[in-house]
């Protein structure tokens, strides 16, 4: 068996008219459904922190729709993690958010690295990565996220019902 290719990294980057404390303060809020992480809940032990094991659960609270692991979390300028959808058997990527303040506002990069080239995983990442980057945008800006994000948020509790058995929270542990 061969082994797997693993894609360039893909960066997505965008403006954000918004002062960095606040993106920051956004994309790191764990405890509430966040619009632009598909209406997922950062849930951790003890916060995000180096080493910190953390998952994005369902807004029930029931099914953990993505674990990993904090590999880097410096305030306000960079947050990485392991990324591994609890839907798909395949290995981890890493994301990173990438904050740095511009003139007017701050410029954020997600970029997504180690993603199996070809990979249900890597098409789905590459595929949320406008969705992501646009509703982040939007919520910090407007205070509300774009309709995408809303028409999520709608629609949650009908997604989960359609989350597999195997994605219950106690099958991945935070410990």
């Amino acid at each position: 068996m061969s082994e797997p290719v693993y894609a360039k990294a893909i960066l997505n980057r965008t403006f954000i008219k918004a002062p960095i404390d606040v993106v920051w303060s956004t994309l790191v809020a764990t405890d509430e459904p966040l619009p632009f992480f598909f209406g997922g809940v950062c849930d951790t032990v003890d916060g995000l922190k180096e080493g910190a094991k953390m998952r994005m659960l369902h807004p029930n609270r029931k099914m953990a729709m993505v674990v990993g692991e904090v590999l880097r979390f410096e305030p306000p300028s960079c947050y990485s993690h392991t990324f591994q959808m609890t839907n798909i058997d395949e290995p981890p990527c890493k994301v990173t958010y990438n904050l740095r303040e511009a003139a007017g506002g701050t410029e954020f990069d997600l970029v997504i690295e180690n993603a199996v080239e070809g990979s249900k995983l890597m098409k789905e990442m590459v595929g949320a990565q406008g969705f992501i980057a646009g509703n982040l945008k939007a919520l910090c800006e407007r205070g509300r996220p774009a309709f995408s994000g809303r028409m999520v948020g709608l629609l949650s509790p009908v997604f989960g019902m359609f989350l597999k058995k195997g994605q219950r929270v106690e099958h991945w542990p935070l410990e």
